[in-house]
């Protein structure tokens, strides 16, 4: 599809099309499951630096995936490289260059003693599907520790076309030191790999302390993060120094804090400065730094209810263009006058008004990639040319949706039991009056997260209970992260009941309103969200019809003793602490109070949260005579990434719902 900025007939037209996708068929649940089930049929798009081509992730069966290279010119696409998803994962493709891609792939896999581990590889290859090379250290018989992530990339202008500059991980060899510099070379550096020949050269020597490198996306380290360290664990804490404009030496910015404290985000070399989140009356605040010997701050922006989230950069050199918060829906405050004209331009041009993110550009800037969508549209992505002033619809990130109305999503605010007043986003069932419905509370996960506007990663989830005719509300309980750190309190485990009774009173909330029907509740959630579920069910034995868990935490106790396999075991004893809210708060230690029908689902690659969990809860559950039905899936991780897995989810959590509320 072509769009001119300047044409009212074929933006008439647009609303038009859309009102007549709205008047859509009846769905069967088999339809409903297998729509909501399937993966994005688009991930990670780019474009080419010249802006004839794009590259994206799409899904092939099941938990398979591929990558596209798609021309621009003709519209044509075509599969250059596919994995299986058993364990390596295609993440992202990029270009280094026009005619060569670098590739992410991702998975679990237990290591030597079986305990398991995360593991992430670069390649590169040519457009065509040829010549792949692996871009970090290769692996070698000699290794004396565990090779899990080779790098990532930092700079995708770091000299001539077809190199990169990346931050790799050096594993010293045992009995061949000495024989090879690389052999001796631990922890991370930074290296200028040419992507064709896979052939590095050194910028920064390795460290074993160094967490992070940052360059100023022309090419040029500018800022090094160490991580503390307490026998050899890491602490929770870093300490960030950077380099001067054209100089070598490093210099303190800051003492070691916790990492919450102060988080760079990017450095703009063309005014020599640093963007970083730092905290401000309680909530983050974006500031603007000077990389040079005095160190002046600048505050950009702060928000008295939530906190700054990031900044947003786009084309050569990841140009700084503008910062975002989420309040009840997620803003974008522009810098750069022109695409604060374009994004408001694009928003009204196209049908129902969608966020517009800028997703890349051509190197002259001429070309934007661009996805728009919303809370109730996962979102298509266009070809902007600045020059000729049109708009090329290319895919839509779900296709499968295209032809339903979703379910209209909102904000509101209910009272918590003290008073507190609690955001929320409510989601209806199309064409449903919001009055006496079957209703569901998914609180998210984390719990140091938060729900924001837009197309999400449980998206599916939430449309396709609507689709189903079910209200869903989403609270964002104290314990989120995004509010401040008085929100955040210690964390929705230490200060469960706070948390948990939040999540109550988003139940409460849907009753009082009139919009629930109070014999027909149930709570869904995905890690903490399905502890949360598993939680409130003990707490509130007669509140809920069903409860759906999904990789839910089940057991603090155990959360801490598994993190002991783990360099990060000091962070989670710490995050878990220790009193009675360890056997308070556990739902597993309390199953026989729950009093309604349960579904858990966990998959045993879960590094996140592992199967354990599920094990041992739906052991209790079924010992204390609870109606429990446990789906465990081989060959998956946290995120269940999987068009049959998760359709089968689908289905099997209408089944308990139909059955327990109705629909």
């Amino acid at each position: 599809m072509r769009v001119l900025l300047c044409s009212a007939a074929i933006l008439a037209a647009l609303f038009m099309n859309a009102e007549a996708e709205a008047q859509q068929p009846i769905h069967t649940l088999a339809d409903d499951a297998a729509a909501f089930g399937a993966r994005d049929g688009v991930r990670g798009m780019a474009l080419s630096p010249d802006g004839t081509k794009l590259v994206y992730v799409a899904p092939v069966k099941d938990r398979w995936s591929s990558v596209m290279i798609v021309d621009v010119a003709t519209g044509t696409d075509k599969p250059i490289l596919v994995s299986n998803g058993a364990p390596e994962v295609l993440r992202w493709c990029n270009f280094a260059g026009n005619d060569r891609l670098v590739c992410r792939f991702t998975g679990n896999a237990h290591e030597g003693s079986g305990v398991l581990v995360g593991f992430s590889r670069l390649v590169s290859i040519d457009l065509d599907g040829h010549d792949l090379k692996q871009l970090g250290q290769q692996s070698s018989f000699y290794d004396r520790g565990l090779r899990q992530f080779d790098g990532s990339v930092l700079d995708w202008h770091a000299g001539k076309p077809g190199t990169v500059l990346m931050e790799r991980e050096y594993v010293p060899e045992i009995g061949k030191t000495g024989t090879r510099v690389a052999a001796e070379k631990q922890g991370l550096g930074v290296d200028i790999v040419d992507a064709h020949t896979g052939r590095a050269s050194a910028i920064e020597a390795p460290l074993p302390d160094a967490a992070e490198f940052m360059s100023d996306g022309l090419g040029n380290v500018r800022i090094k993060i160490h991580l503390e360290t307490d026998d050899d664990r890491p602490t929770g804490r870093e300490r960030v120094f950077y380099r001067m404009a054209g100089g070598k030496d490093w210099h303190a910015l800051t003492d070691y804090i916790d990492a919450d404290e102060f988080t760079p985000l990017a450095v703009d070399g063309t005014t020599n400065t640093l963007y970083a989140l730092k905290k401000l009356n309680g909530r983050k605040a974006l500031y603007r730094i000077k990389l040079d010997a005095t160190k002046a701050e600048e505050l950009v922006a702060s928000n008295p209810k939530v906190d700054i989230d990031d900044v947003v950069r786009v084309g050569d050199g990841l140009k700084v263009i503008g910062y975002t918060f989420a309040e009840d829906r997620q803003t974008v405050v522009y810098f750069d006058p022109e695409f604060d004209r374009l994004h408001h331009q694009l928003s009204a041009l196209l049908p129902h008004n969608p966020d517009v993110e800028f997703g890349g550009a051509s190197s002259d800037g001429r070309k934007l990639l661009i996805l728009a969508g919303g809370a109730s549209d996962p979102g298509r992505y266009y070809l902007y040319d600045k020059q000729t002033h049109e708009l090329n619809e290319l895919l839509d990130k779900r296709p499968g949706l295209g032809n339903r109305t979703l379910g209209t999503v909102s904000s509101v605010t209910y009272k918590a039991a003290d008073g507190t007043s609690i955001p929320a986003y409510l989601t209806l069932p199309a064409g449903k009056a919001p009055k006496n419905l079957p209703a569901i509370v998914l609180p998210h996960g984390g719990p140091s997260a938060r729900d924001t506007w837009g197309w999400h990663a449980d998206s599916f989830l939430i449309q396709f209970l609507a689709a189903r005719g079910y209200a869903v509300i989403q609270p964002e309980y104290r314990g989120s992260a995004g509010f401040g750190d008085k929100w955040l309190m210690d964390n929705g485990f230490k200060s469960w009941r706070t948390s948990i009774g939040d999540i109550t009173s988003a139940a409460r909330y849907l009753v009082s309103s009139g919009i629930a029907d109070p014999k027909r509740l149930a709570i869904v959630g995905w890690s903490y969200g399905g502890y949360a579920a598993l939680q409130s069910a003990t707490t509130e034995p007669s509140l809920y019809k069903a409860v759906v868990a999904v990789a839910p935490v089940t057991d603090l106790q155990l959360m801490k003793q598994e993190s002991h396999s783990y360099t990060s075991s000091d962070i989670v004893e710490k995050f878990i602490g220790s009193g009675p809210h360890v056997v308070e708060g556990s739902p597993l230690r309390h199953a026989s109070a729950i009093a309604s029908p349960v579904l858990l689902v966990h998959a045993d690659m879960d590094l996140n949260v592992d199967v354990e969990h599920s094990d041992k809860m739906a052991a209790a559950l079924k010992s204390a005579g609870k109606d429990v039905e446990y789906i465990r899936i081989a060959g998956l991780d946290h995120y269940i990434d999987d068009s049959v897995q998760r359709t089968n989810m689908l289905l099997h959590i209408a089944s308990l719902l139909d059955r327990t509320i109705g629909h």
